[in-house]
């Protein structure tokens, strides 16, 4: 094992949660850079009492749910040069519990990708660095090495983003995988109707709803940014079944390419 150095002193990562999920996954991604890496879960490993006291970085990778329960509990063992982290989907609740229960370092930090994902390159990663320098450049360092892409941002700001970019989107793909599955028609029969575009979009809803349900439901449910945009939605669709109710397809055309420059700028 290769060890690290930092003021004289060896890294030591520990893991809350580093049994499943993106917590085993920087478990393996930080053992590749050569760090001691310790790793706990419900039934096994460090108590967080010795992985505070060993470890240099400590990261919390749990159900979002228990997410701000055990930082509460690891928080009040973490020494002042370290860092505590986590790695959930949300930041505001989180990053708040850190700053309150520590006296360490405190990063957010968001992976936007699965823990299916082979390799870092390409992918984004949101940091929302809230208190001490120390550990910061370090994790650009080590993130922007393996090709990703470093957001830095807010907790707020990052939140926000979320509500769109993960809360409406799964809510869309929740709402729609409910009412194929009570369409009356089966996969069986669709999938000889399937266009490449259908085909893709069916293999999201599977994800959602067969690899891991309770995250999607935590991501939908537990973002209080969500609201306006569910409203906003709904408003829309109650427009869109207008002109279908109607069959007005120049209605529907022209609400369609009233929104079209906001695409044609991506």
């Amino acid at each position: 094992m290769v060890e690290r150095q930092k003021n004289g002193r060896c890294h030591h990562i520990g893991i809350i949660g580093g049994t499943r999920g993106m917590g085993e996954w920087f478990a393996r991604f930080f053992e590749k850079e050569g760090y001691g890496v310790h790793v706990s879960g419900r039934k096994t490993g460090m108590n967080v009492k010795d992985m505070a006291e060993r470890c240099d970085v400590v990261v919390v990778s749990v159900p979002m749910g228990a997410t701000t329960a055990v930082i509460e509990e690891i928080g009040p063992h973490m020494r002042k040069d370290a860092l505590l982290m986590d790695l959930t989907s949300l930041k505001r609740d989180p990053v708040s519990a850190m700053l309150t229960s520590s006296v360490s370092d405190v990063i957010g930090c968001h992976p936007l990708f699965g823990p299916q994902t082979g390799s870092m390159e390409g992918q984004h990663v949101v940091l929302c660095p809230a208190r001490g320098d120390r550990w910061i450049s370090w994790l650009r360092t080590i993130l922007s090495k393996h090709g990703a892409h470093v957001v830095e941002t807010t907790p707020d700001h990052h939140d926000r983003m979320m509500a769109i970019v993960q809360g409406l989107n799964h809510f869309n793909t929740v709402a729609m995988g409910i009412a194929l599955s009570q369409s009356g028609a089966t996969l069986s029969e669709l999938s000889l109707f399937s266009t490449p575009a259908f085909k893709a979009k069916l293999k999201i809803i599977e994800k959602v709803f067969c690899r891991n349900p309770g995250l999607y439901a935590e991501i939908i449910t537990m973002n209080p940014d969500i609201g306006p945009f569910i409203e906003m939605y709904a408003r829309i669709i109650a427009e869109m079944k207008n002109f279908i109710h109607k069959q007005d397809g120049e209605g529907m055309t022209d609400l369609i390419e009233k929104r079209a420059d906001y695409f044609k700028s991506a």
